[in-house]
């Protein structure tokens, strides 16, 4: 396997409460990697070791390594910006500037001195495109963001996000807040982008799960029990726990 994040021996402590144990994985390039496991297992725990988001929480304390690339993020002389705009995140609820549509796609090309011009319009383009909104907004381009419907708004964090050109996609819940059609658009979002993204997604949607995953975390109490490819793990788990969950016992 390719592995494009890879941690080792990895704890994250809440104050003195350990939410990761000694997590050892491998996430492959250019796939689906779906975390699932029940709530408060440490799964959006992990999703945040690996963008350094973790520590923005007061009080949490993270040992171990996380290689993205083959580097430790968490070593020293690390640029955490760059870390962060290399991993984009798209959170549960999403959370548009109080800009105009245009500007919040724009927004992270600025910060970055990446774009100018006709160039920077057509960046925006292009990545509202890729979140599959720009035929809804091109005529109100300079609306507020605001006004766009919460399915609207996700797609256009997941703009934002691409933006920056990424080369991972993590996303904690990304549809736990959206309508089942908004829903289908993030899923449909997501299947389409793998080839050019290596992406990461929390859910405790076992459907979804089977809908997207290439590969599967199954995490419970902190731990990894089992991971897999998706087949393997849905079909033939190894873990008794992962059995159990599976079969919605817990």
């Amino acid at each position: 396997m390719d592995a494009h994040v890879q941690t080792i021996d990895l704890n994250a402590y809440y104050g003195a409460i350990p939410a990761l144990k000694n997590v050892n994985l491998e996430i492959p390039k250019n796939q689906i990697t779906v975390i699932m496991g029940p709530s408060g297992c440490g799964k959006t725990t992990l999703l945040k070791t690996i963008n350094r988001f973790l520590e923005l929480t007061d009080g949490t304390r993270i040992s171990g390594k996380v290689l993205i690339d083959g580097e430790d993020i968490y070593g020293q002389g690390v640029d955490v910006t760059e870390i962060r705009k290399k991993a984009g995140l798209l959170a549960q609820r999403p959370y548009p500037l109080p800009m105009s549509i245009y500007e919040n796609v724009a927004y992270g090309l600025r910060i970055h001195n990446m774009k100018h011009g006709r160039e920077l319009d057509q960046a925006v383009e292009h990545h509202l495109r890729e979140a599959g909104l720009w035929e809804e907004v091109k005529d109100r381009l300079r609306s507020p963001a605001t006004g766009l419907s919460i399915g609207q708004q996700q797609r256009l964090c997941l703009a934002r996000g691409l933006a920056v050109e990424p080369e991972l996609l993590l996303g904690d819940e990304p549809t736990s807040a959206l309508d089942p059609i908004s829903a289908q658009h993030i899923e449909q979002r997501l299947l389409d982008l793998k080839n050019e993204y290596t992406i990461v997604l929390v859910t405790h949607i076992l459907r979804q799960a089977k809908r997207l995953a290439d590969y599967v975390v199954f995490m419970y109490l902190g731990e990894v029990v089992e991971s897999g490819p998706a087949r393997q793990v849905f079909e033939s788990p190894q873990q008794e726990r992962t059995r159990a969950y599976l079969e919605g016992q817990f």
